[in-house]
Parts: structure tokens; sequence; C-alpha cells
């Protein structure tokens, strides 16, 4: 039976705990039992069963004497438990820090020493390890992907907490660390405002309902897999289809079932090298939605040709959520970001912060309730953020169409400035990558003593390709002015990403400068 909305449209959240459990007791009595999570090991957990499970974990942070505030540093594996960690976090008014399980020693050590949390929840497998890490710590527990652990173990003996903490929309509700492509990572604090304000606006712009299955095949670590991802099917009372890999073969298996995918580029180009993604196993999927990393417009083509969908390319940060979107009833411009969401101002100023004219490259800033409150331990660093007028600072470089399109021409610390010219590495990016033999490319700066810095292109051509130097470079002559042609070309058989598909030019500068 379809379901439709869950909740009367004339109540508004304005926090997740009051979308998730208040608004429980508000539902048929039906409703509590219908399919929240199935996951690839055909693992299944209802509504019902969300409310029950992260009942137990608060009582376990009742039990070890918990207060409102305080941080819970989660290092574990996907998986639904993992989800419902967080949704508990929530639920007793915690602070929820999401930590890659790739990160080595010294990366935990800085993050564990900066977030100072009163709780940490790793895999059995590390147990030995955080404890050593952290000898002083308050509490260790496990959770392993099956569900088992000692959190798990200490969650069936305890009092479920079974209400919800008063929380404000300004209270910080969960700390994610940025990348650290220059610095050390900064934590990101995002409320409990900004999540719920983000979730109703993107349940909305992309027509979510009680009636969806998201194939989710992001990692919960991050702000794509768990707070975009998870939020419009929760907010919206939708159904997960849970792969805890993103093994192309098991997405096309479950494409059939599934009518919404949010995946990174790299899934998609996959999908397509596949070779077995046809419209009949898109057959049911209403969107694919596509982020973290630009989409090359080849790849939007390649899988419009192959399945008869558009992508839906957006923009959004780890401080701001989601900002921009492509719309759902309406036209999809590959190499674009969308317009503003609902509610969100952007603009784009020149260095010296006057406004850009339509077409002209100049710097991002962003403002709305989705913005976070700040960096965590870092006030001098939050300040630097923002303007004097609250916009926050992206640090992207971008130009914005006469119909309000954003496109992303690269990070400003990527700008490269070569003899006094600038160059925008996405622009050659994109001529580079319309040459039929090469699969993608990455441009960088590189020191050089008379131009300050000279331009160097890292490319993966197809395979058994070849193509030479020269070639490449009398072909983005031809396209672009010469100073922004490369100087010298690395041919790669891979770019270097991080956790979310994003390449890694900080490292290929360390590699290439010396």
């Amino acid at each position: 039976m379809a379901c439709g909305p869950i909740f009367p449209d004339a109540w508004r959240a304005n926090t997740m705990t009051e979308n998730l459990f208040a608004r429980l007791e508000r539902r048929f009595p039906e409703d509590r039992y219908r399919l929240l999570i199935q996951t690839d090991t055909e693992a299944q957990y209802t509504y019902e069963g969300m409310d029950q499970e992260t009942a137990g974990y608060a009582g376990v942070f009742a039990r070890l004497n918990l207060e409102p505030g305080d941080r819970v540093a989660a290092l574990v594996d996907k998986s639904a438990q993992s989800l419902f960690l967080y949704l508990a976090c929530l639920r007793f008014g915690l602070i929820y820090v999401p930590l890659n399980t790739a990160y080595r020693r010294k990366e935990l050590e800085y993050f564990l020493g900066d977030a100072e949390p009163a709780l940490v929840i790793g895999r059995s497998q590390d147990e030995s390890s955080l404890r050593n890490l952290l000898p002083s710590a308050p509490h260790v527990y496990t959770l392993d992907s099956s569900g088992k652990g000692t959190l798990a173990e200490a969650a069936s003996t305890a009092l479920p907490f079974t209400g919800v903490r008063a929380v404000r929309s300004d209270d910080t509700a969960a700390i994610v660390y940025t990348s650290g492509t220059t610095g050390q990572p900064k934590g990101a604090m995002i409320t409990h405002g900004n999540l719920a304000g983000n979730a109703e606006t993107l349940v909305t712009a992309w027509s979510f309902t009680a009636d969806d299955t998201l194939l989710h095949v992001l990692p919960l670590c991050h702000v794509h897999g768990l707070f975009v991802a998870c939020h419009c099917a929760l907010w919206s009372g939708a159904r997960m289809r849970f792969l805890t890999e993103p093994d192309t073969a098991k997405i096309l298996y479950y494409l059939p079932e599934a009518s919404v995918m949010m995946g990174v580029p790299t899934h998609y180009a996959r999908l397509i090298d596949s070779g077995q993604l046809t419209r009949d196993r898109c057959g049911n999927m209403r969107l694919f939605i596509s982020g973290s990393a630009p989409l090359q417009p080849q790849t939007f083509q390649d899988f419009e040709q192959r399945t008869g969908h558009k992508i839906l390319e957006r923009y959004g940060m780890t401080e701001t959520g989601m900002n921009t979107s492509n719309p759902v009833p309406g036209p999809r411009l590959p190499g674009t970001v969308g317009p503003p969401l609902p509610g969100i101002e952007v603009r784009i100023v020149k260095p010296d912060e006057t406004p850009a004219r339509t077409g002209e490259t100049g710097n991002l800033q962003i403002r709305g309730s989705n913005v976070f409150k700040g960096y965590w331990h870092k006030p001098e660093k939050t300040s630097e953020a923002f303007t004097d007028d609250g916009y926050f600072i992206t640090g992207d470089l971008a130009s914005q169409d006469e119909n309000r399109y954003i496109r992303i021409d690269g990070r400003r610390k990527d700008l490269i400035i070569s003899g006094g010219y600038n160059i925008y590495p996405k622009e050659v990016e994109l001529c580079i990558d319309g040459i039929p033999e090469v699969i993608e490319s990455a441009v960088i700066g590189l020191p050089h003593p008379d131009y300050g810095e000279t331009v160097c292109a890292v490319v993966v051509l197809r395979s058994g390709i070849t193509l030479s130097e020269a070639a490449l470079i009398h072909h983005v002559k031809k396209e672009l002015a010469s100073f922004k042609a490369p100087k010298s070309v690395c041919f790669v058989d891979e770019l270097p990403r991080n956790a979310m598909g994003k390449v890694r030019k900080n490292v290929l500068r360390e590699r290439l400068s010396a």
C-alpha cells in the first residue's frame, strides 16, 4: 500500500530528533513497522526497530552519566547499527564525531585529541590500539558491522532511554572534520537546525516521499552519506537498501528495486564502463544524484545515452550541507551544479569584494540556515571563514549564468598564477578531458623560477591508448590561450583521491614539485 507523506504538512520540525522521535508517536501504528533499512546481507530493520535500538544505545549513555554536549567519536564500519549509533547521539543530546576507519595512528591522535570525546566507539579489531592510544579516555566500546560488540552487549542490559533530550536548533549535533588538504583538519560544528533545515529543503527539492527506495552506496563517515542521503530517507519516511561496499556489481544488481541513488562521479563512471547499464535495469529509477566531486560532462552524456536519465549534480560542503542543485523538474545542465536551493543566498565576488558579472569567475560565498556555526576550538579560523555581513567564504571559484545556474571553476587555493595571468584549472581540465584518448585529468601549478608557477597536467589515458605530451599540449593551445596550456604533462594510471572521490591535488603537487 502506498504510504504518501507520513507527517502533517503543517507540522514543521526544527531538529532531526523532533522529526524522527517526537513525531514517531504521531504516525499510524502500522507505519512504525514499515521497512527502514534492508542490507546487502538481507538483514531488515523497521522504523520501530530503529526506535528501539537507538533507545538501547541511549540507555548506555545514561548509565555512563554522559551529559548533553559530550562528544562521541565513532570509528566504525558502515552498518545499520552505525547509523543507529549516530541517531542515538542525537536522541540523547550528544555530539557525534564520525571518523574514517582508514585513518592512521597519527591522524587519530590529532582527531581524538582535538575532539576530546567522552566515549569512543571502535571496531573490535581496533579496541586494544584505541585503548593504547587513549589511556586516559573515559570510555571505549566496540561496535562491528554485524551489530555485535561491547556496545551492543551493554545496550542489551541497559534500561532503554525512550525519551528525547530537548535541544535547541543552534546546539551542536555533530563535529565533522574537513579533509585538511591545506594545514590541519578543522572540526566543523554542525547544528541540529542545520541538519533539519537542509533535510527538509532537500526532501522538497528532490521530491522524496515514503514510497521511495534509496540505494545507499556511500560511507557513513562523511556528510554526503550520513547527512544528505540518510536524512532524505529518514525525513520522508523512505526505505534504504544499504550496500556495505560500493561494489559496481552489487549496485547493478539492486538498481531495479530502487527509485533514487546518490553517488560520486566514480560510481557513475564505473557503471558505464561495466557495459551492463541499461534502460531496463533503471526502469524503476526516478533520480540519480551526483556530488562530492565534479561530474565530467562526458560522464553525464554517456549516462543519459545508456539509461535515458540525466544525472542531477548538486554542490555542497562539509560546513554547509547542500547549497545548490540542478532541479528535479527542469533542465539539468552538464558542468553546472544548478541554482541556489530555496532559502540559501549565494554571491560571487571578485578579489576586491565587488560583485562578479554574469559568467565571470569569482569567489563563491554562502549565507543561510544551512551554514555551520564555526570550527571546534578554532575561533580565529571561524572568524576568517566569514565576511562581516555573515557570508561563509567557501574557498571555491565559481561563475553564474543568466538563469542563476552555478558552475564551479575550482578551489581558490588551486588557482594558478603564471607570469601574472590567472589560470583556472577546471577550464584546462575540461579541455583535456574532451580528448577522446583521455579518461580524466588534474591540472596543478608547480613552482617556476621565472613565472612563479607553471601549468602541469596529470592525465589518465584509456587502457591500451597512447598520446604524446606534445599532442596533448597542441590540442589545448588550439582551444585555449597559449598561457593556459600545460608546460608539462605527467601520464599516470590513476589520480590520488580521498574517501569521497575528490582528487588530492595537494598530493600531486607534493610529488611533482620534487
